[in-house]
């Protein structure tokens, strides 16, 4: 496994386009990342992490106006990408019915736009990618599994794991540990708070209601 600073992040790029495993730092932990629509690459990632393939990976996107392409937004989806995109926020979303899913992410699929070194690498790609948390999923995780939250600790679960990671990029130490913000966006209906990570819900309640008036659902 390559250990790449963040000014390499080109060769990740190049290693992503290749079919290989990439792990990539956030202000939370690091990430696995493949290219969503490389079914081997995706289920590196299962293996790696000894994750059911029953429990879809998280699908990253380069900006709102990709999300538009694929995805049926709700008024209240388009508050949320306008208002916290990029970040820590992950989206709910309905496919479009011309849009055939992919299939590691699901239907819908749970949707991120990331910023920071995650989110530059996704724009190198020039292609969504999947993604997942670089750590042992439950419940095959014993005590000691714990996300990664430096390289280290990416190279110690690449030794532990065989996974077969092409590079991680070395961005120091993820500080904060905490999972994203998830918001369920049904088409049709109102946004519903999924669970509250790194984005508090009253900044998702703040994005949902611009004008400082009551939203309700």
């Amino acid at each position: 496994m390559d250990v790449l600073t963040p000014a390499r992040l080109p060769d990740a790029a190049r290693l992503l386009a290749a079919g290989q495993m990439v792990s990539v730092p956030t202000p939370r932990w690091y990430m696995l990342c493949a290219r969503a629509d490389d079914p081997a690459a995706t289920n590196a990632v299962f293996r790696a992490k000894q994750r059911p393939t029953a429990k879809p990976l998280l699908l990253l996107l380069d900006s709102p106006a990709t999300a538009e392409t694929l995805f049926n937004l709700s008024s209240d989806a388009r508050l949320l990408t306008g208002g916290l995109w990029p970040g820590d926020l992950a989206l709910r979303l309905p496919w479009k019915p011309a849009v055939e899913p992919v299939e590691a992410v699901g239907s819908p699929a749970l949707v991120g736009c990331p910023d920071g070194i995650l989110g530059q690498l996704v724009a190198l790609a020039g292609e969504p990618l999947a993604a997942a948390v670089c750590s042992i999923s439950t419940p095959a995780a014993g005590e000691k599994d714990h996300p990664a939250l430096t390289a280290g600790q990416v190279a110690a679960f690449e030794r532990t794991t065989g996974a077969g990671i092409g590079a991680v990029v070395d961005g120091g130490i993820c500080p904060y540990g905490r999972h994203m913000t998830i918001v369920d966006c049904p088409a049709g209906a109102a946004a519903r708070l999924e669970r509250e990570g790194t984005v508090h819900a009253r900044a998702v309640e703040a994005a949902l209601t611009p004008a400082g008036g009551p939203h309700v659902g």
